[in-house]
């Protein structure tokens, strides 16, 4: 038997609760994990408030979590890894446990730590693919909505060590943060459009929203074509014309081992804001839905 987060109904917080589960047996592809750390993200508030049941309805109980990081105790058929390898990942069955299972693990190095490690998965995935899908040329201008966020800033750093020119719209107490990441910061809020025009006399050549603000228009006018814009967070994309990334089956290369080798070397980081006991998972994501926690949360089992 294992210990885990699960819940066996949509809801609050409260919802979750620190439970016994059968130990997961990792099939082909796939690894066993003892966790030293898993990421907490935006998704997992959705998926258990029932956000997602329309989408993708839950089978409970659920195990929330979708990365993790952590020591292999168990290999699959075709599993490069051996027991006893420090490996990041996506999850398979959720990560909020002290065991869990891992589908195509990259290997850690040791100067980078758990709680990034678990941390740079789907927020670095996501950011690498899109940027992918926009396709921003070396010289161009690449406005980030949500810069100071965990996808957003991640996105700044990779677009600026490419020779793009970053404005990141974010809150006012985020501008010198961003900045330092190599972007030109604007306060979000009314008046943004003017802001980002000031900041780009130029022009903006493509749009990355990764905030949900409601934006979409407003890009849409500033580059003059919705093919140039792409949303992860903005369900209102179709009416815009703008395109909406999601998942992994259409981002091409996985930029996970390139994220990983990056972040080891200090070229490129995530700020962990906060850290909780495994059993403080409630916790984690009401501080998160109150927006006590600006910024990445981990749970260390």
């Amino acid at each position: 038997m294992s210990t885990a987060i699960t819940f066996s109904e949509y809801g609050p917080p409260e919802v979750l609760h620190l439970t016994e589960v059968d130990a997961p047996e990792p099939g082909p592809g796939q690894v066993r994990i003892r966790v030293r750390a898993a990421s907490v993200n935006p998704l997992d508030l959705k998926i258990r408030s029932g956000l997602m049941a329309g989408a993708a309805p839950a089978r409970f109980p659920v195990v929330p979590g979708l990365d993790a990081a952590g020591v292999v105790e168990a290999v699959g058929e075709g599993t490069a890894a051996a027991v006893g390898d420090e490996v990041l990942g996506a999850t398979v069955g959720g990560g909020y446990a002290e065991q869990a299972l891992l589908e195509g693990p990259v290997a850690k190095p040791a100067a980078l730590s758990w709680e990034v490690a678990a941390s740079l998965v789907t927020v670095g995935r996501t950011a690498f693919r899109v940027l992918g899908q926009l396709g921003v040329p070396e010289g161009r201008t690449l406005l980030v909505h949500g810069a100071a966020g965990s996808v957003g800033v991640i996105a700044v750093q990779l677009a600026a060590a490419r020779g793009i020119t970053v404005i990141g719209t974010v809150a006012e107490q985020d501008v010198e943060r961003v900045t330092a990441l190599g972007a030109t910061a604007v306060r979000y809020g009314d008046g943004w459009v003017e802001r980002v025009r000031a900041a780009a006399p130029g022009g903006v050549d493509f749009v990355f929203d990764a905030s949900g603000a409601g934006v979409l228009a407003d890009s849409v006018a500033l580059t003059g074509d919705a093919g140039r814009v792409i949303t992860i967070a903005d369900m209102a994309a179709a009416r815009h014309g703008v395109r909406f990334s999601a998942g992994t089956t259409e981002q091409g290369e996985d930029g996970l081992p390139q994220l990983v080798e990056l972040a080891s070397a200090g070229r490129l980081t995530l700020p962990v804001r906060r850290t909780y006991p495994l059993a403080e998972a409630a916790r984690a994501h009401a501080d998160l839905e109150a927006r006590r926690n600006r910024g990445k949360a981990v749970l260390l089992p």
